[in-house]
């Protein structure tokens, strides 16, 4: 499915420690100063409480185009030497440095966090409580489902887009957003769903950040309006590159990682195949190792 790294940091526990609830959040800086508000002498009657209103969206946020080129790596320390328009790495692993260093060559920031599955290795954990949990992901230790309807769990997805802020992250790319489609033990629904992934793109839009739909190719139609990107992997391998042409018809990149061997081994000419159908669909497509730990990496634009 896609692979992890698993030595995160305590950026996101800081955050949350010295950050206001968010909720709906507005999505402004935070830090400014706070104002006391001007008391009034004779109390009115109570008036009806004021719902919480929507996040003010940003200005404006980075929107890469069908031909930004991309490397993905998770693991390890960060090749920053490729020549390319934008790095995807990790929200909690990455040091702040590494991001700066990034933006001094004129790179873009997509920061990588599962938005759909908590990490018993990840500093904010703990934030999650026993009914947020559902099922254990097959295959990945130490991972369960979220529950999408959580107030709480859309909590501590807002303070996760707050450190990407924080961090300089250009956009997020975010992971597990299908757990409809999965045995997640939780009962979520296609349109539960639908909300959350909406949810996580007006939140990231709000500061500022450009979003990425991972995966989730049944809902690609629907949600590519909202979303900025796509990231994929293996569309190539099981013939699914079709279902993306959304993000293509309005001119969003679709970003795509193969892992098969024989496209590393290029055994029978399968990366040359590959690479020609990626280069006729407009898609940027890497083939790189499961890990994505950059012990190699071949790119269809090179």
């Amino acid at each position: 499915m896609r692979y992890r790294t698993g030595t995160g940091r305590t950026w996101a526990l800081a955050l949350a420690l010295s950050a206001t609830a968010c909720g709906g959040g507005s999505g402004e800086a935070e830090g400014g100063t706070v104002v006391a508000p001007t008391p009034t002498p004779t109390p009115a009657a109570s008036p009806t409480p004021t719902p919480t209103p929507a996040p003010t969206t940003a200005a404006g946020w980075w929107r890469p185009t069908a031909s930004t080129t991309w490397q993905w790596q998770l693991s390890g320390t960060i090749d920053t030497r490729y020549a390319v328009d934008a790095y995807d790495i990790d929200l909690f692993d990455a040091p702040p440095a590494t991001i700066a260093s990034l933006h001094a060559a004129g790179r873009r920031v997509i920061c990588y966090f599962s938005a759909g599955s908590s990490e018993n290795w990840r500093s904010d954990d703990g934030e999650f409580t026993a009914a947020d949990r559902g099922a254990t992901l097959d295959g990945w230790a130490g991972e369960r489902w979220l529950s999408v309807t959580s107030t709480n769990v859309r909590r501590v997805m807002a303070l996760r887009l707050d450190l990407a802020k924080a961090k300089g992250c250009d956009a997020v790319e975010l992971d597990n957003v299908d757990g409809y489609a999965n045995r997640n033990g939780l009962g979520i629904t296609a349109d539960q769903q639908l909300d959350y992934n909406r949810f996580l793109g007006t939140q990231a839009h709000a500061r500022g950040l450009a979003v990425g739909l991972k995966n989730d190719l049944d809902q690609v139609a629907v949600l590519a309006p909202a979303f900025d990107f796509a990231v994929n992997e293996q569309c190539h391998e099981y013939a699914e590159c079709d279902r993306l042409t959304p993000f293509l018809t309005a001119g969003k990149p679709v970003f795509v990682a193969e892992y098969k061997s024989a496209y590393r081994t290029n055994s029978g000419g399968a990366r040359d195949a590959l690479c020609v159908a990626s280069r006729v669909h407009g898609l940027r497509t890497l083939v790189l190792p499961v890990e994505l730990d950059n012990r190699f990496r071949f790119s269809c634009d090179d």
